[in-house]
């Protein structure tokens, strides 16, 4: 999954998130988006794991939100442990209506952090 990003936005993460970001990429025929990042440093990557924290993503052109679901026996369909540097993590929004398509630029927005501008794949 490659990411359109440009160095500097890649360091900003990098450094001040502790994370690489991957992507959001279409899964269930389009029904779900997959975020998906690498954790470089794990204290300063806690933020998106926190369980606390209701994950949003945003379609930067109609400013929908949508948020991850969660299912009765599993629950929300995110990883919440704590990070460990070097593993990858994911989490899955709803498109219900696939109103995001590929293409598509996106916000997630966790507490206070925040990846803008993301491309669909």
């Amino acid at each position: 999954m490659a990411v359109e990003m440009s160095p500097k936005a890649k360091r900003y993460y990098q450094a001040t998130w502790g994370v690489d970001i991957l992507g959001v990429k279409t899964v269930s025929s389009g029904l779900m988006l997959r975020f998906s990042y690498l954790v470089l440093d794990a204290n300063r990557a806690k933020v998106l794991n926190d369980k606390k924290l209701n994950p949003i993503m945003i379609d930067t052109k109609s400013g929908a939100k949508l948020v991850i679901p969660t299912l009765e026996k599993v629950g929300q369909l995110r990883q919440s442990s704590t990070p460990e540097n070097g593993h990858q993590y994911w989490m899955v929004f709803s498109n219900r209506g696939t109103l995001v398509k590929p293409g598509d630029k996106v916000d997630i927005v966790i507490g206070s952090f925040r990846a803008s501008g993301l491309t669909v794949q």
